[in-house]
């Protein structure tokens, strides 16, 4: 029995204590042995010594004890919060909690000594011997392999704690959905399952360094099933977590407490899972790692009375609310607005005297004199409103409330003015590429500035008499003013998403129809060869672009500012919307000049050729 012999003598197992002298000794006399030796008594008990070894060893390894095993057995500092971690001593529950409280150390730091008192508090909560702390609530369940005929319900709340669902009926509690998946994968006939609810205000856990959202409620759900680390899991574990209406601009996201996140050191010993999986989800720290919220493996469903947390793994599961804004943000985003209000104003001069000087130096044809109004009114409300709303930016939180009042109401009308000439801007290119009709109404243009000008005048006459205008205050989650403004007060919100979203929305839905059908027109009569070799393709590409902007298109930026990028697509609104002023500006130099005789690039060319067509067609 050689091989036997060597195994249980020299060749030792990572991290045992078996480095005397004498299993030196015992190891040479193995691999002194001649072939063919018979068995001793001595080698039999060597092999039975390195057995009990290896049973003894391998739990810790398993279980992903590497950061106290490591401290102790290398020349690291001992000292975290100002207390020496002793392996003789690991602490009670209650002096780890204290620490956890009051000592932010702890939880950001990434030294081993941290790590061990951090992985030993884990695993005090873990084994839902503790339940009776404040702020700390446990079910311990027995549950046998043979008895699991269905998934497992547990209900839970922050006020009363979790407790066994045997049905499914609803309520207004959190449940928790353990699939039978779990239970037929072990090997043990019974396992325990541990179920913490815990209130991380109170025991001051799970602190994330620089963390900008809010934790619902406070609460933090920890759910083990036996000893090993479970991931990987085919269905899911589903968590629903109750929540009333939530605060407008929140958005919801599922996440688990990850114990390697924001660290430079990759963890080791992370657990045998007892559900193959090529992802590793550990359910407690390890060494040298102070952690942080992640979500991957998750999935987010929301819901109006509560929120579906679907995830591959087991550990310590959370719902955060991220505020669409920031303090930081905010700030950031004014200072762009700011700035790209500048520029967006500087350019709506130079096109609107672009506009002037073409058309009082080249001679055109009615229609052309028309649009080239148009677009001098639409730069003009764009003035105004970045004019206004450099104003309101300035003056907002420091005016007098009537004064406030009075900007909120000019800062809606010149945005409504904006979205009317936006409008008319499709109404104008559906005349003359749909309906293929010359204008000969007396007095068209003023007949739309009558439209443009006087319509929102109408709007915000009787939002005004409603009382919708005053101070608007931008919060976060902690209902911090961040911002003032001088808008539409909180408690008219309504009249924003009728004159506001609805009345865009609908704008730029027919605007974009529009807007299809000049690109499917303008290809057919560049294939038909009627434009063919006047325009390069860049300049193709950018008129459609321009005309894109003309339509209002990077106003619709807004509706996407719900949701977890809601920060990022902030910024491209913002600085998107600053340089439409320029965007507009290259549209018309591109397209009106040079003026030839007889251009291809004016949209009156186009219409004339389609009119042609259709009357020879007749």
């Amino acid at each position: 029995m050689r091989n036997g012999c060597c195994l249980g003598s020299g060749h030792k197992p990572r991290g045992s204590l078996g480095r005397s002298k004498a299993a030196g000794t015992r190891g040479a006399e193995c691999g002194g042995m001649a072939r063919g030796s018979q068995e001793t008594p001595q080698s039999g008990m060597n092999l039975f010594l390195g057995t009990v070894l290896l049973l003894l060893l391998l739990p810790d390894v398993a279980k992903g004890r590497d950061s106290c095993s490591a401290l102790f057995r290398g020349d690291e500092h001992h000292e975290c919060c100002n207390v020496m971690v002793k392996q003789q001593n690991p602490g009670n529950i209650t002096h780890l909690l204290h620490l956890s409280r009051h000592c932010l150390e702890l939880w950001h730091s990434e030294s081993r000594a941290c790590a061990c008192l951090r992985e030993r508090l884990f695993r005090l909560l873990q084994s839902g011997q503790h339940s009776l702390l404040e702020g700390l609530k446990t079910l311990l369940l027995s549950v046998s392999r043979e008895d699991v005929t269905r998934d497992v319900l547990i209900t839970f709340s922050p006020t009363t704690g979790p407790s066994r669902l045997n049905t499914t009926e609803k309520g207004e509690t959190g449940k928790i959905h353990l699939p039978r998946e779990i239970f037929r994968s072990l090997s043990s006939q019974t396992v325990s399952v541990v179920v913490t609810v815990l209130d991380i205000q109170q025991l001051g856990m799970f602190k994330e360094v620089n963390q900008t959202a809010q934790v619902l409620d406070n609460t933090v759900v920890g759910i083990t099933v036996g000893e090993s680390s479970i991931s990987g899991l085919q269905d899911p574990v589903k968590l629903t977590f109750a929540h009333r209406q939530l605060p407008h601009g929140v958005t919801l996201q599922c996440v688990f407490w990850d114990p390697s996140k924001g660290t430079s050191s990759s963890g080791a010993g992370q657990g045998t899972g007892a559900v193959p999986s090529t992802h590793s989800h550990p359910h407690v720290p390890v060494a040298g790692q102070a952690g942080g919220w992640s979500s991957s493996g998750c999935e987010t469903q929301p819901g109006d009375k509560g929120t579906v947390c679907s995830c591959d793994h087991l550990t310590f599961f959370t719902l955060l609310l991220n505020p669409a804004l920031d303090s930081s943000t905010a700030k950031a985003l004014i200072a762009v607005a700011t700035a790209g209000c500048g520029v967006a104003m500087a350019f709506a001069i130079f096109t609107i005297a672009f506009c002037i000087f073409i058309r009082c130096r080249f001679r055109f044809e009615e229609t052309v004199h028309i649009n080239l109004g148009l677009h001098i009114n639409l730069v003009g409300s764009l003035f105004l409103l970045n004019l206004v709303f450099l104003l309101n930016s300035g003056l907002s939180g420091r005016s007098h409330p009537r004064t406030c009042r009075v900007l909120g109401g000019l800062t809606h009308y010149c945005l409504l003015c904006c979205f009317t000439w936006t409008a008319l801007e499709g109404c104008q290119l559906y005349l003359l590429f749909v309906k293929v009709l010359g204008i000969y109404i007396h007095h068209y243009l003023a007949k739309l500035c009558l439209i443009g000008w006087g319509f929102p005048v109408l709007v915000v006459g009787v939002a005004g008499v409603i009382g919708s205008y005053g101070e608007y205050s931008i919060q976060n989650m902690e209902h911090q003013v961040i911002a003032h403004l001088c808008w539409i007060t909180s408690e008219h919100l309504l009249v924003h998403y009728i004159t506001n979203c609805g009345y865009f929305g609908l704008i730029f839905l027919f605007n974009m129809a529009v807007f299809g059908v000049v690109t499917q027109k303008s290809c057919s009569l560049r294939n038909t060869g009627a434009v063919q070799g006047h325009r390069k393709p860049w300049k193709v590409t950018l008129v459609a672009a321009g005309l894109f902007c003309l339509l209002g298109a990077t106003w619709a930026l807004a509706f996407l500012t719900y949701g977890i990028s809601s920060a990022a697509v902030l910024y491209i609104f913002t600085i998107l919307n600053s340089l439409q002023g320029i965007f507009i500006f290259i549209w018309l130099v591109v397209l009106y000049y040079p003026k030839t005789k007889e251009t291809t690039g004016s949209l009156s060319y186009i219409t004339r050729h389609d009119k042609t067509t259709t009357a020879s067609q007749d």
